[in-house]
């Protein structure tokens, strides 16, 4: 655990997904240079599907015209992210004890699975697999990356998602996979912004963070605007 550390945790919004991969790399870059503290993102993306460093093409089906698909350096397969759907990026120094993917993954289950059960979801792990299932549908997605054991990528949990996206996709590789919501599951009143409560109350408590503050506003969207930038010039 990384008792006595502090969170610090920035609100974005809705975020274009290149623009939160480059803040994401700017923000690694700071945590590896120790100049600002652990960072947990939180946001949400317009349409967008993503393959994993190794995924398989095969399992997109059907992309509708005009969503985009990226190959980035997450682990995983392939998944959707879109609006009413809560993503989570968190930027940590993994030191010591803390080192160790397997238990940074059950974490971030376990995050997921707290905050759920705050909306009276009972959400559990699956054996051998990566993610958050609520009966035999999938509501909460995993996929990270490691720099010098700074974290990146991360997670999303569907709280009022479009779940049709989904069947244009075979859902993180997994055949047969049914995707679900909060929404869906009868609780149309849990919104992004009490989710995004809830969700970060879960993370901290779960890594075991006893300070939690709000990420500098200025400085972050200053990181974004200059990712955005830098994004529109190479193009």
């Amino acid at each position: 655990m990384v008792s006595g550390r502090t969170l610090k945790v920035a609100r974005l919004g809705r975020v274009d997904y290149l623009a939160a991969l480059e803040l994401q790399q700017a923000l690694v870059a700071a945590r590896l240079r120790d100049s600002i503290d652990d960072t947990l993102l939180l946001l949400e993306h317009p349409e967008v599907f993503t393959l994993g460093r190794g995924a398989d093409e095969n399992y997109l089906i059907s992309v509708p015209s005009g969503v985009p698909v990226y190959r980035v350096s997450r682990g995983g397969q392939v998944t959707y992210h879109g609006p009413g759907q809560l993503v989570g990026y968190p930027i940590l120094k993994l030191q010591g004890a803390d080192r160790d993917v397997i238990l940074y993954l059950r974490r971030l289950e376990q995050a997921m699975i707290k905050a759920l059960a705050r909306f009276g979801i009972p959400a559990d792990r699956r054996e051998g697999l990566t993610g958050v299932w609520v009966g035999g549908s999938k509501i909460g997605s995993i996929g990270v990356g490691l720099r010098r054991w700074i974290t990146m990528h991360g997670f999303a949990l569907n709280i009022a998602t479009d779940l049709r996206l989904f069947d244009a996709i075979v859902p993180c590789g997994l055949s047969g996979c049914r995707m679900t919501s909060v929404a869906a599951l009868g609780h149309p009143e849990v919104s992004m912004t009490m989710s995004a409560d809830v969700l970060s109350e879960a993370f901290a408590t779960t890594f075991g963070y006893e300070n939690v503050g709000v990420a500098a506003p200025r400085k972050t969207r200053a990181l974004m605007d200059c990712a955005t930038y830098n994004r529109q010039v190479q193009s």
